[in-house]
């Protein structure tokens, strides 16, 4: 058997879906058996390892796959390690003649995949990556000097004259499986916590998986997309989509969110938030370090205070007197979520009121929010710090007494959230919002003056 012959491999990473996958649709369309396998990779240098709330989620979304992908009639393969070590073993255990994955965009992904392609296309493999997961990809939308964009508008302008992007793919009707392959058992990864269980608000909050994803995605269109451009303000309504952790693991596309809301009342509002995300990805593909570098370099100078363990404590577990940001974290480690204003909140008063250098803050979230991607979380806490691409400018701090004020007039958030508010049980803040104000603006000002110099 020649190796053109094989059956094909479909690798999946962030695409965990059978519905517009173009990687399944071209192993599907090839007619040799397919394999449907993911790798859980903890060990390639500069990839990331999941936070716990991720970690969660995926342990379910993979259980929801395997059940769509079994009565296609394939069946999905697990397995732990390398990628670069384990997918030319796996080609070699199946005699694969193809492989198929959809394509990513961090700095050590894109090098793992350039590699395994070269390195298996000399070996006679069929081997494709498709475009999959953002609308329009990096080196697609570009200045009119060629250079990335900077600034969120200018690029949301370029994307939308590049036309309406592909019509999603329909799931295949049917796959020819590979029998006996091995595979991990999911619970042996031990994605799940355990000692202690700390996800039962998890579980109350959400379904992972992709049939979960478009019935969260219909209840949005028929509840609150109508009045999205002022609802997803206000916590109490919490007039969002809740589709961000289902775009963090590709349990649904963005192709499949324009195409059903591009012509609803709402839509362009929202679809403009999936524009975010595309630049966020875009910056990333440039500046892969994202998490731990400030885009504008002058930031490197600023003279973050080291928060007090009590202090540091106080606002991850939503106690530091300031009601709106104690809302916002105790929803977050409850259900792994928070609602958008407030995280943008939550972030200025750690990073503005407390001096925290913006990474302490961006590996909080990326440990406990179900949707934390390499991409929107890093780019939306420098975007708060001033460091950022298009980012608030240092000096814009949001008072969240204000906010509170604004957006949640009746306290209904705060109180659900905090209930023993107004009582002796609930703390003094641990910060006075005006001093610190003015304790930020001092330190940047600083920066500001010296040219980023230390």
């Amino acid at each position: 058997m020649s190796a053109s012959e094989g059956p094909s491999i479909v690798w999946l990473r962030d695409d965990l879906r059978v519905q517009d996958n173009p990687a399944l649709a071209a192993a599907a369309k090839r007619g040799e058996p397919v394999v449907v396998l993911f790798v859980l990779d903890e060990e390639t240098s500069g990839i990331r390892p999941l936070g716990g709330a991720s970690r969660w989620w995926l342990h379910n979304s993979l259980a929801s796959l395997a059940k769509s992908i079994d009565d296609l009639g394939a069946s999905l393969v697990l397995r732990r390690g390398a990628a670069a070590d384990v997918i030319p073993a796996f080609v070699d255990e199946v005699g694969a003649g193809a492989i198929f994955w959809n394509r990513r965009y961090g700095g050590a992904q894109r090098e793992v995949d350039a590699s395994l392609k070269s390195s298996l296309r000399e070996r006679g493999l069929d081997v494709q990556s498709f475009h999959a997961n953002v609308l329009h990809e990096p080196w697609t939308v570009l200045t009119g000097a060629g250079t990335p964009f900077q600034v969120f508008t200018p690029y949301w302008k370029a994307s939308l004259a590049l036309g309406d992007p592909r019509k999603p793919l329909a799931a295949p009707k049917s796959l020819h499986g590979v029998p006996k392959v091995g595979s991990d058992e999911l619970d042996e990864w031990q994605l799940l916590p355990t000692r202690p269980d700390w996800a039962e608000g998890l579980r109350e909050a959400w379904t992972p998986g992709e049939r979960a994803a478009h019935d969260r995605l219909e209840h949005f269109v028929s509840t609150d997309l109508h009045d999205y451009a002022d609802g997803r303000d206000h916590p109490s309504e919490d007039g969002t989509s809740h589709m961000s952790p289902s775009l963090r693991f590709g349990e649904i596309s963005p192709f499949q969110l324009w195409h059903r809301l591009r012509g609803v009342t709402g839509g362009p509002a929202y679809l403009r938030e999936v524009g975010w995300r595309d630049f966020n990805w875009n910056i990333l593909f440039h500046q892969p370090d994202l998490h731990e570098t400030n885009v504008h370099r002058e930031f490197d100078a600023f003279p973050w205070e080291k928060p007090s363990a009590k202090d540091l404590k106080a606002w991850q577990q939503g106690n530091t007197g300031i009601p709106l940001v104690d809302a916002g974290m105790r929803q977050l480690w409850r259900t792994g979520y928070m609602h958008n204003r407030v995280r943008m909140v939550a972030a200025s008063f750690l990073i503005k009121n407390m001096l925290v250098d913006w990474r302490v803050g961006e590996s909080w979230f990326w440990d406990t929010l179900v949707d934390a991607d390499e991409a929107n979380n890093p780019a939306n806490w420098q975007w708060v710090a001033g460091s950022g691409a298009d980012a608030a400018p240092y000096f814009r701090v949001f008072n969240p007494e204000l906010q509170a004020q604004k957006f949640d007039a009746h306290g209904d958030y705060q109180r659900r959230w905090v209930p023993e508010l107004g009582t002796d049980e609930y703390p003094e803040p641990i910060v006075d919002l005006k001093e610190s104000r003015a304790d930020a603006l001092r330190a940047y000002e600083l920066v500001r003056q010296s040219g980023g110099r230390r």
